[in-house]
């Protein structure tokens, strides 16, 4: 089994006499100090970034996505991939849209880095090997392994700023969980969503733009100068603006493909329920996407692969409809 580091919280420590912890840590230092980890599996540690999470990127992703592959090609079992949690459920949503093996994928980190009384790493590092090495994670993507509990990277977000507990999946629940160092798969997802990118590709620039009360959406009408390929508008409730705003939305809407998603990070778009200027009727009608259950975060990672790949608007559409549904029947295993 292989074990990647690319920074983060897990990787980083307190230097003496200087306040903030700075990642340095190694993969094979992290490894290390964990207890029982090679008695699960013959570890490979190898360093692949050392990054703060927020500066990673797509290219970054696509080079990792390359060398998953060429790993389990050679034989690995299963991968770890351990970074900060600032951006955790974005790489485990863009690498689950461009990994289609049945080799478990596990992403996890820390709340706490390694200065800290409490720190969380060593216990999540343990819990993603236990996780990696069974047989009832094969086919189900990418996870996420924190605090014992075993997410879908398609549903889990980070919800809390600070809390060991931050990352939930909302309305669904995790997958699974581990107990007495064995892990446990509750439900598995129905289907997989694949978008195949070559590693050198250059992935476009997408907006996410929040809509707030009072704001009639001006901001809008500057993406495409400022080199923008699509948007998702963060909406209010089930996928609604303000209709000062429709205007800005109708020019848009006719030179880039735009999502229309939901700014409360839970529940589906409605499609069929409002008609008034601005309503979800209405913007669907004038050509914008529904993300379905899809929050911004996710939707602007799946339009800006899908334009990577060249689909056309009818294309994405339909990725979008397949991708936003939410559905996870009970499979228990073992």
């Amino acid at each position: 089994m292989d074990y990647l580091s690319l920074g983060g919280t897990i990787a980083s420590v307190v230097q003496e006499g200087k306040p903030g912890a700075i990642p340095t840590l190694s993969a094979a230092d992290i490894a290390e100090g964990v207890d029982g980890l090679r008695e699960i599996a013959d570890l490979r540690c190898d360093q692949f970034l050392q990054k703060p999470s927020p500066s990673i990127n797509f290219a970054d992703l696509l080079q990792l996505r390359d060398e998953l592959s060429r790993r389990v090609a050679e034989g690995a079992r299963g991968i770890v991939i351990t970074q900060g949690t600032d951006s955790l459920e974005e790489t485990a949503f863009v690498l689950d849209l461009l990994w289609d093996g049945d080799a478990p994928i596990v992403v996890s980190g820390a709340m706490r880095n390694a200065s800290l009384p409490g720190a969380d790493g060593p216990a999540n590092l343990l819990g993603a090997v236990q996780v990696a090495a069974s047989e009832a994670s094969r086919g189900l993507g990418v996870i996420l392994v924190l605090n014992d509990e075993i997410h879908a990277a398609r549903f889990v977000h980070k919800s809390h700023t600070s809390s060991p507990s931050a990352f939930r999946s909302d309305p669904v629940g995790p997958l699974g969980w581990i107990v007495e160092n064995r892990p446990f798969i509750a439900t598995r997802p129905v289907g997989r969503f694949h978008i195949s990118l070559p590693g050198n590709l250059t992935v476009p620039p997408v907006a996410l733009v929040r809509l707030v009360l009072g704001d009639d959406g001006r901001l809008l009408s500057a993406l495409p100068q400022l080199g923008y390929a699509g948007a998702v508008i963060e909406a209010f409730g089930g996928g609604h603006v303000a209709s000062a705003t429709v205007s800005f939305l109708t020019e848009l809407v006719d030179k880039m493909p735009v999502v229309l998603a939901s700014r409360t990070g839970a529940g589906e778009v409605l499609s069929n329920t409002y008609r008034f200027p601005g309503s979800e009727i209405e913007l669907l009608e004038m050509g914008l996407m529904r993300a379905g259950a899809l929050d911004g975060l996710k939707s602007r990672i799946l339009l800006s692969l899908c334009l990577a790949e060249g689909r056309s608007r009818d294309g994405i559409a339909q990725e979008f409809a397949n991708a936003g549904m939410m559905s996870m029947p009970a499979a228990a295993t073992g």
